[in-house]
């Protein structure tokens, strides 16, 4: 018969495939407890203070559920965004997360963090949430991501904006409305339309 804390950890992680050991201390899960699971090969340590199952398979985006677990506040901003709505060949080395510009600059061991500032306004608009691995992640939708990289073309490279914008008028062919309406946010209309007048 299994011990009653190994029962209570596999159930727990039945519904998220990565969690913070604060989250476990909070339903009673012990150090200790963790400790054994760990020795056991029930769970692996993933990063500092994250576990996953040790069958758990990780996504293309793990990455971003470690990030999304350890800096809760943070929105997947410009080239990860981008990167998520596969409107990029780039594949960036750092995780790009918006944040507000009064906020704690989080420092993480791995992965390697860019953190940008977002007015309340820019930093609320657009935001969806999606679930990966079980995790609530939150990322900006595709329009109000090419929005946010023209008004910081200058971090991003204006290359890799009018790839993102070509990608999103050929995949989002419906999404016009959306995209003027994050570039008035965002205050690009008039940096932008040029470029949309190009590609039209």
């Amino acid at each position: 018969m299994e011990p009653t804390g190994k029962q209570q950890v596999r159930r727990l992680f039945a519904k998220q495939g990565v969690l913070r050991s604060r989250e476990l201390e909070a339903q009673g899960i012990t150090r200790a407890v963790l400790a054994r699971c760990v020795e056991d090969g029930v769970l692996v340590r993933v990063a500092r203070g994250l576990y996953a199952r040790a069958d758990h398979t990780p996504s293309e985006n793990h990455v971003l559920v470690q990030v999304a677990k350890r800096v809760p506040d943070a929105v997947f901003c410009l080239l990860t965004a981008l990167r998520f709505h596969d409107l990029t060949t780039q594949s960036p080395h750092e995780v790009w997360i918006a944040l507000a510009e009064s906020a704690r600059k989080p420092h993480l061991d791995y992965p390697k963090l860019r953190v940008a500032r977002f007015s309340r306004a820019a930093l609320a608009a657009g935001v969806e949430q999606h679930r990966v691995e079980g995790v609530t992640i939150r990322v900006y939708s595709a329009a109000k991501t090419v929005a946010d990289c023209f008004k910081y073309r200058n971090k991003v490279g204006i290359d890799v904006v009018v790839e993102a914008l070509r990608d999103f008028t050929r995949k989002h062919r419906g999404g016009a409305n959306e995209l003027a309406r994050h570039a008035r946010v965002c205050r690009v209309t008039r940096v932008m339309q040029p470029y949309l007048d190009a590609i039209a």
